[in-house]
């Protein structure tokens, strides 16, 4: 049966609460931590509780995934004493633009105070955390390194390592779990977007994720959190896994989620991927694109208040209907670069933040072709695979 490690200060890979899920039965539905309530509330019962949530924190009630309870309200039904909720990149509710500045403040529903992680203030100070606990982190990730609600999870692991203060951490399956691929991320070039030496694609759940940095002692001074993961039921790294809510406003759908980790160098170019529009990250397009079939406008929408190339006609190509991707796409990006008018302006300084590295611009710029480019990633990917491997709950 399932085993239990209360909280304790043992630090092999960090405090793991790790319920069993060997041998899953692959026609059972999957089901995420936070729906093991009876494995998890036992450990918040008489604590003072600090939430971070969004969207996405959710209890499904039924197996169809179209009814569901937010975690904060669900805790709340247990009497857990909630102190405050502390919110991501896209805020509590998920509806701000990427990269907009989310202030504090309180949730309409609870009358909870909502602590802003995105901006000036990315992670919890010693004041915010003083009336804590226990900390519990429930929100679905993508599985790819410049999504930021990682970076959130390793300041949140870094306070509560700091001021000792369990975590709890309830994991969610990955959509691109069984993907492992792209160039490896270079000290120099860290950022909120990129904070460990992982590939653009990891294949690890959140929970998973969380093991290895707290193992790998990446967090400040290596401190090392208190840490509790709660797996997923009936869940292995090949079994695909459908988002039946979006994980923030520019992923709408599955097709999204899996070309976002290919699409998303674009951010840092001149070319759109179709923020204002309702193909967000499923096509790619230039005003100077002319001659190409597919064009769009993009025009304010929610997620995008003023998006990329606002109001003007941009021509490209329409990814909506390709076959789902099984590794990190470098040729649409290749092809842009070909079709661009000005290639002197086409990189901007963020392109090398989401690469991780300075060597893809470069390959991009002398024309190196796709199998030069990846046989580069190569040795870096083997070795991460390695490093990887005694932080993994599930298999393949």
């Amino acid at each position: 049966m399932l085993s239990l490690l209360a909280f304790k200060n043992t630090f092999l890979l960090g405090l793991i609460l790790l319920f069993s899920c060997e041998n899953p039965q692959q026609d059972e539905p999957i089901v995420t931590g936070a729906n093991q309530a009876e494995k998890y509330i036992g450990l918040l019962e008489g604590k003072r509780v600090g939430v971070v949530a969004n969207q996405t924190s959710v209890l499904f009630k039924s197996t169809e995934q179209d009814q569901y309870t937010h975690l904060v309200d669900s805790l709340l039904e247990h009497n857990i004493r909630i102190s405050k909720v502390f919110a991501p990149e896209h805020g509590f509710r998920g509806k701000a633009d990427a990269g907009e500045h989310i202030v504090d403040g309180v949730d309409q529903k609870t009358g909870l105070p909502i602590i802003s992680l995105y901006g000036s203030n990315k992670k919890p100070s010693e004041e915010q955390l003083k009336d804590i606990d226990v900390m519990v982190f429930d929100i679905q990730d993508v599985g790819v390194r410049f999504y930021t609600y990682i970076s959130t999870m390793h300041y949140i692991m870094e306070a509560c390592a700091e001021q000792n203060i369990p975590l709890l951490v309830l994991d969610r399956p990955n959509p691109n779990g069984y993907i492992v691929d792209g160039p490896i991320l270079e000290e120099e070039f860290k950022s909120f977007v990129g904070m460990h030496p992982i590939p653009v694609l990891h294949g690890m759940t959140i929970g998973e994720y969380a093991l290895m940095i707290n193992g790998e002692k990446w967090l400040k001074d290596s401190v090392q959190c208190n840490l509790t993961v709660v797996p997923c039921l009936n869940y292995t790294r090949n079994k695909r896994y459908s988002l039946p809510i979006k994980p923030s406003p520019n992923l709408p759908n599955d097709q999204a989620i899996n070309l976002y980790p290919s699409l998303c160098f674009f951010e840092g170019t001149d070319i759109s991927v179709g923020r204002g529009t309702n193909k967000q990250f499923q096509v790619f397009g230039h005003p100077s694109f002319i001659g190409q079939t597919y064009s769009f406008t993009p025009l304010p929408n929610e997620g995008a208040k003023d998006p990329k190339h606002n109001g003007k006609m941009c021509y490209g190509k329409d990814l909506s209907q390709v076959i789902k991707c099984d590794k990190l796409e470098i040729k649409w990006l290749q092809e842009a670069y070909e079709l661009s008018v000005d290639k002197t302006s086409f990189f901007n300084s963020f392109f090398v933040k989401l690469a991780g590295t300075e060597q893809l611009r470069e390959q991009i710029e002398n024309g190196a072709s796709e199998e030069e480019i990846r046989k580069t990633w190569a040795g870096g990917l083997s070795k991460f695979k390695q490093r990887r491997t005694p932080y993994l709950i599930y298999s393949n």
